[in-house]
């Protein structure tokens, strides 16, 4: 069934999304050419509403199952009251929407996406489809050849692991598929790309070319960059990769948007929002087309800065967009061999991965976040990279007092010895439960079994008294908190391996997991007094599905569908 932008009645049909670039409009006008071009109706006018008729389940604060039966909204588009079956429903509304006993549920939230690349994987060629190296290089070929027009052939997705390649592809693999231009595509995780000679030569990259420091060349015979670029050492072909217009950005963010309500996710934390990304969702939010809200993390103090001045924005166009904190990255990923270990690699003796910041570093580029007020979130995936952030968080909350809420992304692998620590400080251990079932058999490769104990410990953290927030790392993973909440509390992959879960001790349970995605994320981003539950002050955020998810099995689960999609009080998306 097809997906589609919805209008802003609770039963007008929905109409159908158009990606494109927008012609500039001021006032009334911006707002009505919004809604002409996305296929979105006006937002309606206040009003005082009833949702009835509902099997209605929220979380909360304190994670306890609350049901009822309907829901009232302010004109305002908040929750005024929730109603069990016997509670009288008011006589005067301005409208009522009867759900015929379907399932309503608080919206979702990612509490770690990229919501332009997320667009943009979308849009470009897509490889993570592909099983086998043969198979990517078909659709590479058939890619460029429906393309002809296009200078530089760019996407991503690819995935030695899931190819069975046991090793990187070369620049040789990639020119059997296109020879004639440049192709530049980056691996799954965003964490290392894969060019073609022609993409080589056009950046000057040789056997002399020295990777920058956190970087990694792939070398092959002779000492000749072999095709792949790991981390910072992208930025050596990247840097000539043409950049797309501000129409392509609007038609990519469109796409996310819509990919993001029909999931069922109504807040997204954006990890690493560049000035570019910026520049777009406020286009979008001028032209009356945001929808999803969105919590931006500035790539990089000066970004943030760029972008707030001298702190956090407010929350712009009606709560739906804000910069509140600050990205930085301690290393790379597991599967690139770019994460940083106390070890080296089990299946790369020579390598433990790198650290890009120094302690000092990391502390200065703290501080001056933090002296302004921005939260700060590092990505740390290899244990040491993780017990770097968190002598770093020791020191800085020191000085920084209050409710910092220092958030570490990923926290895959960490040493036993440092569990307890996120327990101190009130680290927030933000978490993707997809990652480990996708990634388990590399893991266990990379690390061997002796060096585990630490590796998607969920359930350790919460143990250790740190705040768990889940999210998906889109376009890493699917933008699928069904597939995420299934895998928290299983430990399994779709296809229910392995028996018994992997490493089952650090599984969580269904509620804690529902938390996660929903009270936990908003509070990772200083967002829980306005969504992430429904209660009487909290925006009206909610959607429809065809199941009861605390009484569906994790297969069941795992295939919900969400049938609306609502933001505000307003439903921006329904299936078709």
């Amino acid at each position: 069934m097809r997906g589609t932008m919805a209008s802003s009645s609770p039963i007008a049909p929905a109409k159908p999304v158009i990606a494109a670039g927008f012609p500039l409009f001021t006032g009334r006008a911006a707002a009505a050419a919004a809604a002409l071009l996305l296929g979105l109706a006006p937002l309606p006018a206040a009003a005082d509403a009833l949702i009835d008729n509902v099997n209605g389940m929220t979380l909360d604060k304190d994670g306890k199952v609350i049901r009822f039966q309907a829901m009232l909204l302010s004109p305002d588009g908040h929750v005024t009251r929730l109603l069990a079956a016997k509670d009288k429903r008011p006589d005067k509304l301005d409208w009522r929407a009867d759900m015929k006993g379907r399932t309503l549920l608080p919206g979702m939230i990612d509490a770690h996406g990229h919501i332009m690349e997320l667009g943009f994987r979308a849009l470009e060629l897509d490889l993570s489809d592909t099983r086998t190296l043969a198979e990517a290089q078909a659709k590479i070929a058939a890619y460029a050849k429906a393309n002809p027009e296009r200078s530089w052939i760019l996407g991503g997705g690819w995935n030695q692991e899931v190819w069975g390649l046991g090793r990187f592809p070369t620049a040789a693999e990639l020119d059997a598929a296109v020879p004639d231009r440049p192709v530049w595509l980056a691996r799954a995780d965003g964490h290392a790309s894969w060019g073609n000679t022609a993409a080589l030569k056009a950046a000057g990259v040789t056997a002399k070319s020295v990777a920058p420091a956190g970087g990694r060349i792939e070398k092959g015979a002779g000492g000749q960059p072999a095709g792949v670029f790991v981390d910072a050492a992208q930025a050596l072909v990247g840097k000539l990769v043409p950049q797309p217009l501000g129409k392509d950005r609007n038609a990519a963010f469109i796409k996310a948007q819509a990919m993001l309500m029909s999931y069922g996710i109504t807040a997204t934390a954006d990890m690493g929002t560049s000035l570019d990304d910026w520049l777009t969702y406020r286009r979008i939010g001028d032209l009356g087309a945001l929808r999803v809200r969105i919590m931006s993390y500035g790539l990089g103090v000066e970004t943030a800065v760029q972008i707030g001045g001298t702190g956090p924005t407010p929350w712009l166009y009606g709560d739906k967009l804000k910069l509140g904190g600050v990205k930085l990255y301690a290393d790379g990923a597991l599967g690139s061999r770019g994460a940083w270990l106390k070890a080296p690699y089990a299946d790369a003796p020579g390598q433990s991965g790198a650290g890009f910041m120094s302690d000092d570093v990391i502390r200065n580029l703290m501080s001056r976040a933090a002296m302004d007020g921005y939260q700060v979130a590092v990505h740390a995936i290899g244990d040491r990279a993780n017990a770097e952030a968190l002598d770093a968080i020791d020191e800085m909350a020191q000085t920084y007092k209050g409710d910092r809420r220092w958030r570490i992304e990923h926290a895959q692998i960490v040493d036993p010895v440092d569990l307890p620590r996120f327990g101190k400080n009130g680290v927030i251990a933000s978490m993707q439960p997809t990652h480990q079932t996708s990634d388990r058999t590399m893991a266990e490769a990379r690390l061997g079994p002796q060096r585990l104990a630490g590796a998607y410990a969920w359930a350790s953290m919460l143990r250790n008294g740190a705040t768990l927030a889940f999210g998906s790392d889109y376009p890493v993973e699917k933008p699928d908190p069904w597939a995420g909440w299934a895998a928290a509390f299983t430990r399994q992959d779709a296809e229910g391996q392995p028996f018994g879960g992997w490493r089952p001790e650090e599984a969580v349970t269904r509620e804690q997991a529902w938390w996660a995605y929903t009270v936990g994320a908003a509070y990772a981003e200083f967002a829980e007094d306005k969504f992430g539950r429904l209660a009487p002050g909290q925006l009206a955020d909610f959607i429809i599905v065809d199941r009861d998810p605390l009484l569906a099995s994790a297969t069941e689960l795992r295939a919900t569908k969400v049938q609306e999609t609502w933001i505000g009080g307003t439903k921006v998306w329904e299936r078709k």
